[in-house]
């Protein structure tokens, strides 16, 4: 006859065996988990705050983007007229003027040890008239020392494709 105990013990090794099979949350330092981070802060309350954390100062691009980024993104505020809006004068986490995010589905397009590509696919409250392309941004992840880091943001607009990227980088041949 099994005992209470045995039968309690039984369980516990039981459920002990099986918690690695569960799948983990990611870690706070995986491109998904950063991404899914970014989108439910920029989702709160009526969803329309917007992902301009991410580029609003010096350490919110240090938390976020890659050192070259940094740089270049340096480059192209020097290079912009005093009094001027710089190359970058929209919302690229949300791809708009007027942030509006209800929900949001995160997916990985390409994992490697140093590189990785996420697209989010965007979902606002407000009805919009946007093409399905313009829901979606991408990101472009390195490995930045130990560390994931944004390389670039892409995305699709006014029927053209966008990437932050080039467009810090074209700001400075004029």
């Amino acid at each position: 006859m099994i005992t209470r105990r045995a039968l309690v013990l039984t369980g516990l090794f039981a459920a002990a065996a099986v918690q690695p099979a569960c799948a983990k949350p990611p870690a706070p330092n995986d491109p998904v988990a950063i991404v899914t981070a970014i989108y439910a802060r920029a989702a709160k309350g009526k969803g329309d705050g917007g992902g301009a954390f991410v580029i609003e100062n010096k350490a919110a691009k240090a938390r976020y983007l890659s050192k070259s980024l940094i740089e270049l993104w340096a480059k192209a505020d020097a290079h912009t007229p005093k009094g001027d809006v710089g190359p970058i004068d929209f919302d690229p986490v949300t791809n708009s003027q007027e942030p509006d995010v209800k929900s949001f589905k995160v997916a990985t397009e390409k994992l490697e040890a140093d590189k990785a590509v996420i697209a989010v696919t965007i979902t606002g409250s407000r009805p919009r008239s946007k093409p399905v392309g313009q829901t979606v941004v991408r990101y472009d992840f390195v490995r930045d020392g130990d560390k994931w880091k944004i390389d670039d943001i892409k995305g699709f607009g006014d029927g053209e494709p966008w990437s932050v990227r080039d467009m810090l980088a074209e700001s400075l041949k004029t």
